[in-house]
């Protein structure tokens, strides 16, 4: 199904307010200016600050 465009172009990063990056294939939502990860499950971003995964971390856990 995928997160609705209408809410994607509302979204930001909950810590610095800045633009978020929208992976669909990982269905994750990230902040390039503050390297967190923000996961979405069943459809809902999950946009709490203490939940988001730094960067460095979520990409040498998803690298094959």
């Amino acid at each position: 199904m995928g997160i609705d465009k209408e809410l994607l172009d509302v979204l930001a990063c909950p810590k610095c307010k800045g633009d978020l990056d929208y992976r669909e294939k990982e269905n994750v939502l990230i902040c390039n200016k503050c390297r967190l990860v923000y996961r979405i499950e069943d459809d809902i971003p999950i946009m709490l600050i203490e939940e988001a995964i730094p960067l460095d971390k979520w990409i040498s856990d998803n690298q094959n």
